[in-house]
């Protein structure tokens, strides 16, 4: 399968070094890391330890070859300049995968390129950017892909017979929207508080305060999702919260990564949108807005 990743940061190269040993893949991502890769090859380490000579370019531009598969692992707010570059690429039948945090990157492809033409995903490997060129996975998790329509179609199947190949543990969900509020819902109780308070994981755990207000942001946000249609439990949320907690302890969130590094973060795209989908029912966010505000303040500040 001929594979395009765009935005190969962490999650981005992870997929496409072990995509690489059964596929034809083409990274783009920013010119330091392309220009590493170039010359040393990518190098995963951690849980995941190979390195791999792989192709990389830094700029949409430079691909002149329509790919089966475009993963899509930008950071939200970089949806849309991404596609708008990438659709002079993209032909009919060609398969968008949105791999991404956050509640409205399929909304945002949708508005440049056909909907029968998207498909989502949610994962939850550990993984962070170490050097240009170097990538620590943290920790081994499972993806789960959809179409948007819920259906198992057979280029479905096929996306995951490939993953798992490649030995990304893959599932099918029939209700791939359920399964990208879960994950918004669980980032939303942890990385902006691990980014305020620029502490690992675990720590939310170790205080009872923070514990408390994890459970209570999960039972805002899984309240508001209802209100969306999206059918969550709030003690089966919470519990899953504890649990990425727990095995990620030692771990900082991407979005605390991206703070460190000076990036923008997606906190729009998480907590902004319960906010904003909250608002939308009548139900006051007052937790999310919350932890926007903190966010946003300590990023202007620092």
């Amino acid at each position: 399968m001929n594979i395009l990743i765009l935005g190969a940061g962490a999650i981005g190269s992870l997929f496409g070094a072990l995509l690489s040993k059964k596929n034809n893949v083409l990274l783009v991502g920013r010119t330091p890391h392309v220009h590493a890769i170039k010359e040393n090859g990518l190098k995963i380490k951690g849980r995941t330890n190979l390195t791999v000579k792989i192709p990389a370019e830094d700029s949409i531009d430079k691909v002149t070859t329509s790919p089966d598969l475009l993963i899509l692992t930008v950071k939200s707010y970089d949806t849309e300049p991404a596609i708008k570059q990438a659709k002079k690429i993209i032909n009919d039948d060609a398969m968008i995968l949105s791999l991404q945090n956050g509640l409205d990157n399929t909304a945002k492809i949708e508005k440049i390129v056909n909907r029968k033409n998207i498909v989502a995903g949610v994962t939850t490997h550990g993984v962070f950017f170490s050097r240009s060129g170097v990538i620590k996975h943290t920790g081994k998790g499972k993806t789960i892909l959809g179409e948007l329509d819920g259906k198992k179609s057979e280029r479905l199947k096929h996306i995951t017979s490939v993953f798992n190949e490649a030995n990304i543990e893959t599932t099918i969900s029939t209700d791939i929207i359920k399964e990208i509020w879960t994950k918004a819902i669980i980032n939303s109780s942890i990385n902006p508080l691990t980014t305020f308070l620029q502490c690992k994981n675990g720590y939310l755990l170790e205080n009872l305060l923070l514990e408390n207000i994890v459970e209570k942001i999960c039972m805002e946000s899984t309240m508001i999702a209802n209100k969306e249609g999206i059918r969550l439990s709030y003690q089966d949320i919470y519990k899953k919260t504890r649990e990425v907690i727990q095995n990620t302890s030692e771990n900082y969130s991407s979005m605390l990564q991206s703070f460190k590094r000076g990036k923008k973060t997606e906190i729009e795209s998480i907590n902004g949108r319960i906010v904003d989908i909250g608002r939308k029912h009548g139900i006051e966010p007052l937790m999310n807005e919350i932890l926007v505000y903190l966010v946003k303040s300590t990023c202007e500040v620092l």
